[in-house]
């Protein structure tokens, strides 16, 4: 059991539990994190969408031009597992980066216990949703049945 977390890291699971698991939700610091096991890789990311705050638990995972993505299952934003930046398709049909929209944490395997490094990096846009306003925005947009954007009106600033 991982009872004594590495200075600097979080305890989220045991390894064997989060692989079983899949998908696990765990909140560190107050920020809410989706930890994905997936084809033998540990990858942990924001749990709400960059682009309406919809969560991307149940969102499907696939690779685009070489680059593992989560597809928000709420309007189908693509956003890439290892660096957590957004992609579109292009005018010539292949995948481009928007940039870093999603910010992403480090995980480290420890004595069969598996902990997470919070990243502290530059403001992204998933930071809105872990915040006050944004965790207000999606108890309206779930009381509302989801129909808008959370926080088209209220502007994006924490």
């Amino acid at each position: 059991m991982g009872d004594k977390a590495p200075e600097g890291l979080h305890y989220v699971g045991e390894l064997e539990d989060l692989i079983s698991a899949k998908r696990t939700v765990v909140t560190v610091e107050g920020r809410d994190i989706l930890i994905i096991h997936h084809q033998g890789e540990f990858y942990a990311i924001d749990t709400y969408c960059y682009h309406a705050g919809s969560s991307l638990q149940n969102g499907d995972i696939e690779e685009l031009d070489r680059k593992l993505c989560i597809i928000c299952p709420k309007h189908k934003f693509r956003i890439g597992l290892r660096e957590g930046e957004g992609l579109y398709r292009g005018r010539d049909r292949s995948w481009h980066s928007k940039g870093v929209k999603q910010r992403v944490h480090k995980l480290h395997l420890h004595q069969g216990a598996v902990y997470l490094h919070l990243s502290t990096a530059a403001w992204t846009e998933s930071d809105y949703y872990q915040g006050d306003k944004g965790r207000a925005a999606r108890e309206r947009l779930e009381r509302e049945g989801g129909a808008e954007e959370a926080g088209a009106e209220e502007g994006r600033s924490d």
